[in-house]
């Protein structure tokens, strides 16, 4: 791959802080893939993050939503923030934070935006799921995992050689996803990347695995939106609040709160109203499975 194309890579991660678009999916949506854990509580996988699908501008989309449970139930949508629209939800926060009362700032924090990425992925290996192995599907994944593929572009250190996580070829490298449970998060610390290689050296695999990507612009489609209106009158009836009306701008605020651990996850709001379950990030996609389980269930 030329510097050129490199350096086009790294401009658009450095300026991926936030997306211009969002998601839409059922909870059972057979194109998208995740990782599992093991009996011991580990998990592991081997993925190869796949190029631009045609037509479009990078090999991955990011997007926001909010997912946390209020006394009315669960509120699990994106955030019209991602199109650089006014949010219900970031409006109220906005607020909250504004008032400098730390309880207040507290219940922002919880009800906060979070940031998701999605790309193509071709399943290397899936021991726990190996009827995945040898299918490109899409992947959804946070900051954590953002940064490996920023490391990988952008190497820290001299002695370490950039590659291009998204190449097929030889200047590519397979992306091993390794899961540990830490103080009941899902920690991704271990994941690496593999030596640079070829996914296969055969051309002609090589080009069938391009043709089965899905499309990434797709999912970032402003019409997966709910309207502002929807949006509102849902997180009203989540939090119970009646007549609430938000004249901030639609921001983010405390972009770096903690995650709620796993241990949380099955604990009932207390009663004083809004209370929140909350989780953010990485650790959050498969507690943001479990929470839209939950609502389907209920």
């Amino acid at each position: 791959m030329s510097n050129s194309s490199l350096d086009k890579l790294r401009a658009a991660m450095e300026s991926a802080s936030g997306p211009a678009q969002g998601e839409k999916k059922s909870y059972n949506d057979d194109t998208m893939w995740k990782p599992e854990l093991d009996k011991t509580g580990n998990g592991f996988a081997v993925v190869r993050f796949l190029p631009t699908p045609e037509g479009e501008e990078m090999p991955w989309v990011s997007y926001f939503d909010h997912g946390f449970q209020g006394p009315g139930g669960w509120y699990i949508e994106k955030s019209l923030t991602t199109l650089n629209k006014q949010d219900p939800v970031s409006e109220y926060n906005t607020q909250l934070w504004n008032t400098g009362i730390e309880a207040n700032k507290e219940i922002a924090r919880k009800q906060k935006r979070r940031l998701h990425y999605m790309s193509n992925v071709y399943v290397v290996s899936d021991p726990k799921n190996p009827d995945n192995e040898g299918k490109v599907f899409k992947y959804r994944y946070g900051k954590k995992i953002f940064e490996a593929l920023k490391e990988a572009i952008s190497p820290a250190f001299e002695d370490e050689k950039a590659i291009n996580p998204f190449d097929l070829r030889g200047e590519g490298a397979n992306f091993k996803i390794k899961i540990r449970k830490v103080d009941g998060y899902w920690n991704y610390d271990k994941s690496e990347f593999s030596d640079s290689a070829p996914l296969f050296e055969d051309e002609d695999k090589l080009n069938e695995v391009v043709a089965s990507m899905h499309s990434l612009s797709d999912v970032i489609s402003p019409s997966e939106f709910k309207t502002y209106d929807e949006l509102k009158e849902k997180f009203n009836r989540v939090l119970g609040l009646t007549g609430a009306t938000a004249t901030s701008t639609a921001e983010s605020v405390a972009e770096d709160m903690e995650e709620v651990p796993w241990s949380d996850v099955n604990k009932e709001p207390v009663a004083e109203a809004p209370v929140i379950q909350s989780a953010s990030d990485d650790d959050s996609e498969d507690a943001m499975d479990y929470f839209k389980k939950l609502a389907s269930d209920s």
